[in-house]
């Protein structure tokens, strides 16, 4: 049975840069308990003092999403200090293909392929699927996954092969999640944050971090009735 939770705790992964961290910023600001989480532990602190200067409820775990024994570490950390996860935000992702838009399937490689699937949508499976325990305890928990209008299916064309199968396979995964979690009372959902202005999106994109962060912020803190399965961007439905 689902506990009754007063402090309302998140994970947000791949969150000492970027879209990620301004993420835990906006969470910690509605009241939230945010652990960030980055590969690099000194990285991770460093991003979390930042925050926490603003008095921002937010520590920090070194996470490495590609490291089963990573994520099982931070699920046990998580299950001894507090016993119950109400959002996680599946951030962390990588844009391996060579050559960016221009960048040809023919030209992808294994290594290229392998890199994104194993981080992009294994490391989003391995995460949530070691703290849905975790989230179902809390009743009515939350899980965003940040995918990308690139992994659309609806929309498909050339150029990052290897980062838009990987989101494809994302979206894939989050349909499955939302169906098997709906039980457990945790929902799922997959949004596109847009072309943000991060060190993937470069410096010619059309929006902030803060606008990034914003819609994935509104599905974190959806009530317990709200939305499952779905693909958003600026709160609203995308084509799969």
């Amino acid at each position: 049975m689902a506990k009754k939770i007063s402090q309302k705790l998140a994970v947000v992964t791949g969150s000492n840069r970027g879209i990620g961290l301004e993420v835990c910023r906006q969470l910690a600001r509605t009241g939230m308990t945010v652990i960030l989480t980055a590969r690099d532990e000194q990285k991770a602190e460093q991003a979390a003092l930042e925050l926490q200067k603003d008095r921002l409820m937010v520590c920090h775990y070194a996470l490495d999403v590609g490291d089963l024994a990573s994520v099982e570490r931070l699920a046990a950390f998580i299950t001894k200090r507090w016993g119950y996860l109400n959002v996680l935000v599946n951030n962390a992702g990588v844009l391996p293909d060579p050559g960016g838009p221009a960048a040809s399937v023919f030209n992808a490689t294994c290594q290229h392929m392998q890199e994104a699937f194993d981080v992009n949508c294994m490391g989003v499976f391995r995460v949530t699927t070691a703290l849905m325990p975790l989230l179902a305890k809390a009743g009515g928990a939350q899980v965003v996954n940040v995918s990308s209008g690139l992994g659309q299916l609806s929309g498909m064309v050339s150029g990052f092969p290897a980062y838009r199968i990987s989101k494809a396979a994302l979206n894939a995964l989050t349909r499955i999640l939302a169906a098997e979690a709906e039980p457990k009372k945790v929902r799922v959902n997959a949004v596109c944050p847009g072309w943000v202005k991060t060190d993937m999106g470069g410096p010619d994109a059309e929006r902030s971090v803060e606008e990034g962060a914003s819609g994935i912020v509104w599905l974190a803190t959806q009530p317990a009735e709200g939305p499952t399965g779905g693909f958003f961007r600026d709160r609203e439905p995308l084509d799969w």
